[in-house]
């Protein structure tokens, strides 16, 4: 009936923070899952028997994860977010439930650890691409951009509290592997199977509640744009081929997202070489996820105040990531330019180059939606972080065969930022999903 029509500005619901919540938190989650094994991985070594590759495979479980990524961009445009949430979580807890199997032969304990971590890895593609979505679904136009960045940024968060949990509750090997006793190894492999215990816990609770309460959409939606008619799957895809303005700002996230992931993932070897231990490391490393995701609420939350200003704060925060990587860059080049190389300067310019980047990310998804409307959220968004890995992926492949010295690494830093800037520039914006809301409601 005409009468129960919902008007055309819309409707939003107090439930949104509810939903909200628990999507952050399956994004915690999944960046606290894997990031497991990084910051502890001399206590792993010595634990499970870990090697050096083992170590670096557990990581990039992550990255390998995004291979079916498509796939969940075809869950979530046919089957809605609940279908794809609870697929996800369940993949979650199936992967962190096979790193908690007590099996007595090391090899076998290893594999079930391995299979865990691809199980975890396998949910990067809603976590991190599903943010846009779920804000345009839920939230009014002057919260979209807020949602967005505590949605996509939960993930990092996650990531970097793994920093604080495995250290502080894990102790570590009290020299090498043949000086430490029978008793300290066991101490050292049961901390790491509380930690594994929790982290269970943790993740089958958030299924629990998501089973319990997670729904695909609101009665009615919150504005146009999340009412209106949408692509479908294959003419989404050539759309975005098709457009040049996707393809330039998808490149200017993609080249400096996915090199930053590539040189902040072994940030610990490169630090190596100007005397910086790994603890530091690990902190440089925390800090710059940190404060790069309260930089980013920050800046999502002035977007949604001062509307059609996503393309200025880029710009703001690529100047500032493209200063601070050639300051780094510099600083490490000391018998060149004999910058001054402290604690300070390098915790300074690194945590300053992790908050541009970092903070830049839900910006970059606003206005991917914008610039592609009405592609769906989902694909617009998995396809750039796709490329992204791609990126990182590549980078990491060059690492293998030119892995000793770091000075061609540390300028591929600079080099991208500068290269996302210019093509920032370039790019002519535009707000078709903001113009529909806005002109469409008056």
């Amino acid at each position: 009936p005409a009468g129960r029509l919902p008007p055309l500005s819309g409707r939003v619901y107090g439930r949104r923070w509810l939903v909200l919540l628990l999507f952050s938190l399956l994004g915690f989650a999944q960046g606290l899952v894997w990031n497991t094994w990084g910051p502890i991985q001399n206590s792993a070594r010595l634990a499970f028997g870990f090697s050096g590759w083992d170590i670096a495979l557990l990581v990039f479980w992550g990255p390998i994860g995004f291979a079916p990524c498509f796939f969940f961009m075809w869950l979530m445009d046919k089957k809605g977010l609940r279908v794809t949430v609870l697929l996800t979580s369940s993949l979650m807890v199936l992967g962190a439930g096979l790193r908690c199997v007590p099996v007595s032969d090391p090899e076998i304990r290893k594999k079930l650890i391995h299979s865990g971590q691809l199980l975890n890895g396998l949910a990067g593609p809603t976590v991190m691409n599903a943010a846009p979505f779920l804000s345009t679904t839920w939230f009014s136009p002057d919260e979209r951009a807020t949602a967005t960045a505590i949605a996509s940024l939960l993930n990092s968060l996650g990531a970097a509290g793994a920093f604080l949990v495995g250290p502080l509750v894990v102790p570590p090997p009290n020299g090498t592997a043949h000086l430490v006793s029978q008793g300290s190894t066991q101490h050292i492999k049961d901390r790491i199977e509380a930690v594994l215990y929790a982290e269970f816990g943790m993740v089958s609770l958030i299924l629990s509640a998501a089973l319990a309460y997670f729904p695909s959409r609101p009665p009615f939606p919150p504005s146009v744009a999340a009412a209106s008619q949408r692509l479908s799957y294959r003419r989404s895809f050539c759309r975005l081929l098709s457009n040049f303005r996707f393809l330039m700002i998808a490149l200017a996230y993609a080249i400096p997202l996915g090199v930053f992931s590539g040189w902040s993932g072994v940030l610990d070897l490169i630090l190596t070489p100007v005397h910086v231990s790994q603890v530091d490391a690990g902190w440089i490393g925390f800090w710059s996820i940190v404060g790069g995701c309260v930089v980013g609420i920050a800046m999502a939350r002035f977007a949604d105040f001062i509307r059609g200003m996503l393309k200025f704060i880029l710009l703001l925060l690529l100047s500032g990531a493209t200063l601070a990587s050639t300051w780094f860059t510099l600083t490490c080049l000391t018998s060149v330019t004999h910058l001054p190389l402290t604690t300070a300067t390098l915790y300074t310019s690194c945590i300053l180059l992790g908050i541009f980047l970092n903070s830049s990310v839900p910006i970059f998804f606003e206005l991917f939606v914008e610039t592609v409307y009405p592609v769906p959220e989902g694909i617009s968004c998995g396809v750039v972080t796709f490329l992204s890995n791609v990126f990182m992926g590549v980078l990491l492949f060059f690492l293998t065969f030119y892995h000793t010295e770091f000075s061609w690494f540390n300028w591929c830093l600079p080099g991208s930022c500068l290269l996302s800037l210019l093509l920032i520039l370039c790019f002519r914006e535009s707000y078709d999903r903001l113009y529909l809301d806005v002109v469409v409601s008056v």
